[in-house]
Order: C-alpha cells, then structure tokens, then sequence
C-alpha cells in the first residue's frame, strides 16, 4: 500500500496522530519519498528542528523510519539521513490490537470478580474490601456508598472483544 493511500485511512490518520501527537503530525503526515534530512523537513514543513526530530524518533522507535549516519570527513559532523517505512502501520496496528483486546479480557475478568459501590455524589467508585473500609460511606464527602452494578460495562466489554476476535480471527477454542 502507497504511502498516500495510507495516509488517507482515518485510522492509520489517528494512529500517527497518537504516536506524534499534534506538532509532530506534519512530518508523520508528509513522508517524502526517499532519504531526507530532519534539517530538510524542517525547512520544507516551516517547524522547528526539535519537533521535526522528536516527531523522527518516535516514529523511528515505533519502526516507521530509519536512519543511516554521514560523516562529514572535514568537520567530523554527523548527518542523519531518514527513510519512512510506513508499510510497516498495519502490522503495528495489528499488535495494537492484540493488545488490546488481552487488557480488554483481563478488565472484563477484573468487573466480573469483584463487587462494586459508588458513592453517587462524587462519582467514585470503591471495591467492596475499600467500601467496607470506610463504613460503606464515601471519604470525599460522608455519602453512603451503594451497591452498583456494572453489567453494562460487562456486556459493553463482551461485545469489543467478540468484535476484535472476530477482526483478528481469534479462534476461542484455540484459545481454551
């Protein structure tokens, strides 16, 4: 897939906006084709040098760019010339997934395990062993805790995972 469709994806979009954050996005956004210098995107983007190579690097650590080092023979400085490898965001992408739907697994085992209270005024919410602690009244404010139920978190949780099995074609009794 071509650097420019890509680009176009919303999630790939949104993807590099996490990895980069805002004042990175303009490099993460314009790959050009071939080696080019962080000075050089620098200069072609109107950004400065720093966020054009703090934007490099977090795509260098996350394996969407690589760099090969120059000396210069006669001032001995070293010139970083990067190269994009965004063919590489679906595969990240897929191991992001990954991850997510495990903590997703192990936040839904978490909310079925455990019993919940909430004090209703401040918005905390306290596990029973906390609760009980505080005389099943809230820290922040004296209100009594109450029971909550969180099915709906549950069920909302249950149906991500079944939509991420089902995207990356996770087999559950393979799982077992």
């Amino acid at each position: 897939m071509a650097f420019e469709d890509l680009l176009e994806d919303p999630v790939i979009q949104k993807y590099l906006h996490e990895l980069v954050g805002p004042k990175g996005m303009p490099v993460a956004a314009a790959p050009p084709d071939g080696e080019v210098t962080d000075e050089e995107l620098a200069e072609e983007l109107d950004m400065e040098l720093n966020d054009v190579r703090r934007a490099l690097f977090i795509l260098y650590e996350n394996d969407l760019a690589s760099y090969r080092r120059l000396r210069d023979e006669d001032s001995g400085w070293l010139t970083y010339l990067w190269t994009f490898e965004y063919d590489k965001i679906p595969e990240n992408l897929e191991e992001e997934m990954h991850r997510l739907y495990e903590a997703l697994e192990e936040r839904r085992e978490y909310e079925r395990t455990h019993e919940f209270y909430l004090c209703e005024v401040c918005s905390i919410r306290f596990e029973f062993g906390e609760a009980m602690d505080f005389g099943f009244e809230c820290p922040e404010c004296g209100s009594p805790l109450e029971s909550m139920e969180n099915t709906h978190l549950v069920d909302a949780m249950d149906e991500r995972i079944e939509n991420l099995r089902d995207e990356l074609n996770i087999d559950i009794e393979a799982e077992a």
